[in-house]
């Protein structure tokens, strides 16, 4: 999960208004400069969304030690509520259900969620123009047309699976 929460951390500092939000009590756009990722995690009661905060300064493993704990709390019933309050974009991982597509749903006051789906082998073209089994997996990007045109969600989108696709980008910083 790490590489996928590094990757959206990633993006959404290419495109903040991904990671920004309507205040509309003061009928403003506001930008964050932070990334407090919700992710949601199994609990004997159902789905829970704690929040990695922070995850600009995260390394991979901080991100899957952190991820554990929310587990285990979720798991022993002790996740607080502030573990589950703040966050400001939420992935939500329906492929370990076995979700092939799906539309995902906005956390509000977030502006977006990315939604992941199972990895499954598909016929692809190669370079060569060969048709060879891959692996291949859905994503989905819900956002809030209020605030996101069509470009930004596409580039956010597409820069996550880029990321995915080739982690090099990420641990290099490239």
């Amino acid at each position: 999960m790490s590489v996928f929460v590094k990757a959206a951390t990633s993006a959404l500092q290419e495109v903040p208004a991904i990671n920004a939000y309507i205040d509309d009590e003061a009928k403003e756009i506001v930008y964050r400069d932070y990334c407090d990722i919700s992710v949601a995690v199994a609990s004997p009661n159902g789905l829970v969304v704690p929040v990695l905060r922070n995850t600009e300064f995260m390394s991979f493993a901080d991100v899957e030690r952190t991820i554990a704990l929310f587990g285990q709390k979720a798991k022993d019933g002790t996740l607080a509520l502030d573990d589950m309050a703040g966050g400001t974009f939420t992935i939500s991982n329906g492929g370990v259900f076995g979700s092939l597509m799906g539309t995902p749903i906005i956390n509000q006051p977030q502006s977006a969620i990315l939604g992941m789906h199972a990895t499954k082998m598909r016929a692809v073209v190669d370079e060569k123009g060969n048709v060879v089994a891959r692996p291949m997996m859905y994503l989905a990007l819900t956002y809030d047309h209020r605030l996101i045109d069509g470009r930004e969600g596409v580039t956010f989108l597409k820069s996550v699976a880029d990321k995915i696709t080739d982690p090099a980008r990420l641990v290099f910083d490239i």
